[in-house]
């Protein structure tokens, strides 16, 4: 089976989503599934793969929302900075930051999915998002101002190598921001900035609505 093209995975994503505004982030709107089981299977086909990756690009999660939240209430956090937003998914972190006036954002991901969600997600809203799709964490942090990292710690591999990623930039200057509801793998030491509660999929949660944290990286 032939790679599809990224105008292929564009369309995907579109037909298998519905354009939807975020509660509590105003004037955003993201392509949001409706049924994480189904959609997967629909990926797995579209990509040809047996065992595909669970759509985290097809909802926003309550670790990203929460970042997204506190951009908007102090949008001074990213305003004229370069920011990076780490496990991207559907691009919501990108999105507010780059609306917030940020001087340049870039995504990260692995997902050919996201990537497409990220374009499709940054058209809808009206703002521009470089994309990066490799796994960047063995590579020095770049030299940005802001990593935003939304829902990273409920897997425990990941969630180590990406705190550790994590301190390395920030050691080095990056202001880090965490987003997370209390996942298993959140680890203890890191500073809380703010909580929120964020109105998320029972697709994705126990509960509609979750409260949803902030944190940064204590440095010195």
């Amino acid at each position: 089976m032939s790679t599809p093209s990224s105008a292929r995975l564009r369309g995907f994503v579109r037909r298998n989503t519905r354009l939807l505004p975020v509660p509590d982030l105003p004037d955003v709107r993201l392509h949001v599934g409706d049924d994480v089981m189904a959609l997967c299977q629909l990926a797995g086909r579209e990509l040809g793969e047996a065992n595909p990756p669970l759509p985290y690009w097809a909802f926003p999660w309550a670790g990203g929302l929460a970042v997204a939240r506190l951009l908007v209430d102090h949008p001074g956090e990213v305003v004229g900075k370069d920011v990076l937003d780490m496990a991207s998914g559907s691009g919501v972190c990108a999105i507010v930051a780059a609306r917030a006036g940020a001087a340049a954002v870039e995504a990260i991901d692995v997902d050919r999915l996201a990537e497409a969600a990220v374009a499709v997600n940054a058209r809808a809203n009206g703002v521009r998002i470089a994309f990066r799709r490799r796994d960047i964490l063995d590579e020095p942090p770049p030299a940005v101002d802001v990593i935003l990292a939304g829902d990273i710690c409920y897997e425990e591999t990941m969630a180590a190598r990406m705190l550790t990623w994590l301190r390395v930039g920030a050691d080095h200057g990056t202001r880090v921001l965490i987003g997370d509801p209390g996942r298993t793998y959140l680890p203890a030491g890191l500073e809380r900035v703010a909580t929120y509660p964020v109105r998320t999929s029972l697709e994705l949660e126990n509960a509609p609505i979750k409260q949803a944290a902030v944190f940064t990286i204590p440095v010195g």
